[in-house]
């Protein structure tokens, strides 16, 4: 998702998956309570880097992940 301003991320809801429980932390959390956008961010690096992307392209990806188009 390219912009140029700076997206306020401060109030935003992380949320892990149900499926995440027991994986020993190796999980993503995902934030879809801000406007615009979904941030993807690592759970064991709250501070780190989030990646952006429309909820478009998140839907495309979730997509992807449900038909195994993805792979593992």
């Amino acid at each position: 998702m390219g912009t140029t301003s700076r997206i306020d991320l401060s109030g935003a809801r992380w949320r892990k998956a149900s499926y995440s429980g027991d994986s020993g932390g190796q999980c993503v959390e995902v934030a879809r309570s801000v406007p615009g956008v979904v941030g993807v961010r690592d759970s064991k690096v709250f501070g780190g880097p989030v990646l952006l992307c429309s909820p478009g392209e998140w839907g495309a990806f979730l997509a992807g992940v449900r038909s195994g188009d993805l792979g593992s």
